[in-house]
């Protein structure tokens, strides 16, 4: 891990460590002098006197080193939008960089001793000022605790993160700083990776088939431990921001993190009865930016399954998802859940339907594996969404319906003409709309920044909700958000069309593997709230005469 640091970097990184551990002796003599008892029981033993309240202070100027090694790296980039030097870890990996920025620990500003300070007093400033809190370190597979436990947990993600290895990064600064603090957690060189409960195939001498019975027998037995040791007073919660990336050959979309975590949980005696998905991520951070990332994690309530749950065909469990889960989308989209982690967010409320069976099963009398599950739920997503499309005028029903086939490609003027007479329009019309372009035997839709610039919906003859949608997009990105509010406030009730549309668009997006445009509509709706409210504030604009 030395190699990660300059020269520079490593001399004061070390030496801090070491003040660390003068600042321990430091305060024990002033909390002495202060009155403290003089109990010598550490603080890894339950202590109350001057060792172990010097203890606790090193602790936390150890966190002060770890925030300083995280932007003071080899690693470490400039981030000219912010004039800061941003962390390591941008991402759950050890980014290549072609240069770096290298911070002043003694500046005052990002990267510096006294910034990092400031940040962890503000985290302990917000702990509760009363009440005491116990934490033991167990593995959740094997500890029984002694009472019933409330379980919130976010699981490992499969092989998406490989924890231990990137936690060394913090773990050698922690360890020479509270070595001789925590003796047994820092009796390694580097964390414990063995029992790690990840698909790594590396620790199997490559053996992938090893490495994934390894994760799914683990992760069984942590559930069936859960399920058993949790209070079931309460709900068990489980967080999990895990994007769904994998195309079936079938032409579906599936997760193997996502099915296993499932298959998992479902086998251990689990149904979900909720989800909850919860805004957790920052839009700003440098893995969203530019990005079509999770804004969201989708928080699965779960409560044991009743012994007494009947079981059902594949064809009564289509039934049950096909009824319930056009309502619970509905619902997610009024509470404006962003159009990235609507397929994410539809696991929830169909798994639902799925786990409250003992069991589903197939034509042939097998039993329905997890992995279908989420395939016919996906299915079903995109059956919901195209059913939106008949709230929709004639033109923007042949524009979603062109743009999923060619997106803002060029493509035959016959096929377009057949789309156009089965939408009852015609590609002169959609062109008199102004939202194509049509010539020499090919038509294409226009982007956003081709549409009329002074286009005014009052004025407009033939109006569609696929140029509100767009002229939104295209106010924020140029003019921003109170500009689009302002336009948003003239289109009155076609707005809510042209949010449901951008939903619609951004899941063919997803399906395509198209991350610039999907990113254009995830933006109209993460900033419909802002929007409403700017537009409701405004004074209202004088009708256009024609």
């Amino acid at each position: 891990w030395a190699d990660l640091f300059t020269p520079r970097q490593l001399t004061a990184l070390t030496t801090l460590c070491d003040l660390v551990g003068e600042a321990r002796e430091r305060v024990r003599e002033d909390a002495l002098a202060a009155g403290w008892t003089d109990d010598p029981t550490p603080l890894a033993e339950g202590g109350r006197g001057a060792m172990a309240y010097a203890e606790a202070v090193s602790l936390y100027l150890a966190f002060v080193v770890n925030r300083v090694a995280d932007r003071g790296s080899s690693l470490a980039v400039w981030q000219p939008g912010r004039e800061t030097v941003a962390n390591t870890f941008t991402r759950q990996a050890l980014a290549m960089v072609w240069d770096y920025a290298e911070a002043n620990p003694f500046s005052g500003s990002s990267g510096s001793l006294e910034v990092a300070t400031a940040w962890v007093a503000n985290a302990l400033g917000a702990l509760p000022a009363s009440g005491e809190g116990v934490v033991h370190q167990r593995d959740a597979a094997r500890a029984a605790p002694d009472r019933a436990v409330l379980v919130s947990t976010d699981p490992p993600y499969y092989d998406n993160v490989p924890y231990a290895d990137l936690s060394d990064f913090f773990y050698v600064w922690l360890r020479r700083c509270m070595g001789p603090v925590f003796p047994d957690v820092c009796a390694t060189l580097t964390a414990p990776k063995r029992d790690e409960l990840v698909v790594d195939f590396h620790r199997f001498d490559g053996d992938r088939a090893r490495a994934k019975q390894f994760f799914e027998s683990g992760l069984a037995q942590v559930f069936q431990r859960l399920g058993s040791d949790h209070d079931e007073r309460f709900p068990m919660t489980i967080y999990y921001a895990f994007k769904q990336v994998e195309t079936t050959a079938e032409g579906g979309v599936a997760s193997t993190g996502w099915e296993t975590m499932l298959q998992s949980l479902i086998d251990s005696g689990l149904t979900i009865t909720a989800t909850w998905p919860m805004r957790t991520e920052r839009s700003n951070r440098p893995r969203a930016m530019g990005a079509n990332a999770l804004a969201s994690s989708i928080v699965l309530v779960c409560r044991r399954r009743s012994e007494s749950a009947p079981m059902a065909t594949r064809r009564e469990f289509l039934s049950a998802l096909k009824s319930e889960l056009p309502e619970a989308l509905r619902l997610l989209r009024e509470g404006g859940i962003a159009p990235v982690d609507m397929a994410q967010a539809a696991i929830g409320p169909g798994m639902a339907v799925f786990s409250r069976y003992s069991r589903v099963m197939e034509a042939g009398g097998e039993t329905m594996r997890v992995r279908t599950a989420l395939e016919l739920i996906n299915e079903t997503l995109d059956e919901v969404s195209e059913g939106i499309d008949a709230e929709f005028d004639y033109d923007t029903r042949w524009a979603v319906g062109w743009f999923g086939e060619y997106g803002f490609e060029q493509g035959e003027f016959g096929r377009a003409e057949l789309l156009s007479k089965s939408r009852n329009t015609s590609v002169a019309g959609l062109a008199e709309a102004g939202i194509v372009e049509s010539g020499a035997g090919k038509v294409r839709l226009l982007r956003r920044n081709e549409l009329d610039p002074d286009w005014d919906p009052a004025g407009d003859r033939r109006f569609t909700v696929w140029e509100v949608a767009h002229h939104l997009i295209r106010r924020i990105h140029e003019d921003g958000e109170e500009a689009a509010a302002a336009l948003l406030g003239a289109v009155g009730g076609h707005g809510e069309a042209a949010k449901e549309l951008a939903y619609r668009l951004h899941l063919i997006c997803e399906r395509k593997g198209w991350a610039t445009e999907a990113l254009d509509y995830n933006s109209l709706v993460t900033s419909w709230p802002e929007l409403t409210k700017l537009a409701a504030n405004a004074p209202p604009i004088a009708p256009t005469l024609l």
